[in-house]
């Protein structure tokens, strides 16, 4: 039915997709933990079968996420935590709002990236340069203003604090 919103059933199974440039980038299974219609949070393991490391932080086999998708906003945040439990830190992708349906949850990267370390030491701004070259801006214009002012607005939320009450 149109404008009928599909939940997922928390304890459920569903997959979650990240899409890039019109491909799949990325494909893995996640257990739902809620989904008021607005949100959709998953809790998946890493899905990358080695050690990925950005300098800042390092991805392992072991770390476990916490993804929250929001279908009427231009990012998701992902709590990292290591094989222990201990927080690395928030990964938040600029993307098109998540689109959430029977098969899964699938979002489309738009190329901008935040880091937010668990001390909050830092806040780094990721991967500009790839949306700068992406074409975005001249292909879809409002999306790109929607993605850098969605970058933006999330920014100055972590360095307010308010990244605890937005995940809350």
């Amino acid at each position: 039915m149109p404008g009928t919103t599909i939940r997922l059933l928390s304890g459920a199974s569903t997959t979650v997709r990240l899409v890039k440039h019109d491909r799949v980038k990325l494909r893995y299974p996640a257990d739902v933990l809620s989904d008021d219609g607005v949100r959709a949070t998953v809790r998946a393991p890493y899905a990358a079968p080695s050690v990925r490391d950005f300098g800042f932080v390092r991805f392992e086999p072991g770390d476990v996420f916490t993804e929250h998708f929001w279908r009427d906003r231009f990012y998701s945040v992902k709590e990292v935590r290591d094989a222990g439990g201990t927080v690395k830190g928030w990964y938040c992708d600029i993307g098109r709002p998540a689109v959430v349906g029977a098969d899964g949850v699938t979002m489309e990267d738009l190329d901008l990236d935040l880091w937010v370390s668990a001390d909050g030491s830092q806040v780094l701004r990721l991967d500009e340069d790839e949306f700068a070259d992406s074409g975005l801006a001249e292909r879809d214009p409002e999306a790109a203003r929607s993605a850098v002012q969605a970058l933006d607005g999330l920014e100055a939320l972590v360095l307010s604090g308010g990244l605890t009450r937005l995940l809350g």
